[in-house]
């Protein structure tokens, strides 16, 4: 029979301590979405170099960060070096495996992006006597990071959700590891993880919604 009393007072009352592990969770996927993006980009030129070493070594990033699960990967970052004798926090491991994953989904996008760039758009820079690096820069990379917009939101909404998985390494100050916590302690698991959802829920429409309006103020030719 089902008799589960709720106590929503005593969870609410942890809601301050909750979204103080919420800023720890943006914190974390906003660095990664940063190491991401850079990474990704010279994965991307990898890719254009024409160099063969470097061309794979883009394309075993990739392969790995989009053919083995996001868990594996901060697992390997934090126990699997550890073996080596690098010991890493939680807070980093779990930075290094979501930034890792990030940058081989982004590196993918932006080769998405680049097929929609005419090839014209290099040649005529270059035509002005611009060298291939700056043609990139200055034209090429402006408009593949345009394309990528939406995506590159997509995400950063996957990378908030990836902060859960830190539990596997025992990070314990982000928002799934703060409610674990009080859960452990108050035992009012359905309460405390509503609330946690709920919060995981907002902060990602709010990037969806943020990241649209930006791109309606940006992008409007």
């Amino acid at each position: 029979m089902f008799n589960y009393n709720f106590r929503w007072n005593q969870a609410l009352n942890s809601l301050p301590q909750m979204l103080e592990g919420a800023l720890v969770t943006i914190e974390i996927a906003l660095l990664s979405m940063l190491i991401g993006i850079a990474v990704a980009i010279l994965l991307t030129v990898f890719r254009l170099s024409g160099n063969r070493i470097l061309s794979a070594i883009a394309t075993t990033w990739v392969e790995i960060a989009r053919n083995t699960p996001a868990l594996f990967q901060i697992y390997m970052v934090h126990f699997g070096l550890g073996d080596f004798g690098i010991h890493l926090s939680p807070f980093l491991s779990l930075l290094i495996g979501i930034a890792f994953n990030n940058a081989g989904y982004l590196a993918e996008n932006f080769r998405g992006a680049l097929k929609a760039i005419p090839d014209t758009q290099a040649r005529a820079a270059r035509s002005l006597g611009m060298s291939a690096g700056k043609a990139f820069r200055h034209v090429v990379m402006p408009q593949m990071l345009r394309i990528s917009f939406l995506p590159m939101t997509n995400q950063m909404v996957w990378a908030i959700l990836m902060t859960s998985l830190g539990a596997v390494v025992a990070m314990n100050t982000d928002l799934y590891g703060v409610t674990s916590e009080l859960n452990a302690r108050t035992f009012r698991t359905f309460e405390l993880f509503a609330i946690a959802a709920v919060i995981f829920y907002v902060i990602t429409k709010a990037i969806t919604l943020s990241a649209r309006v930006l791109a309606a103020r940006l992008f409007r030719y």
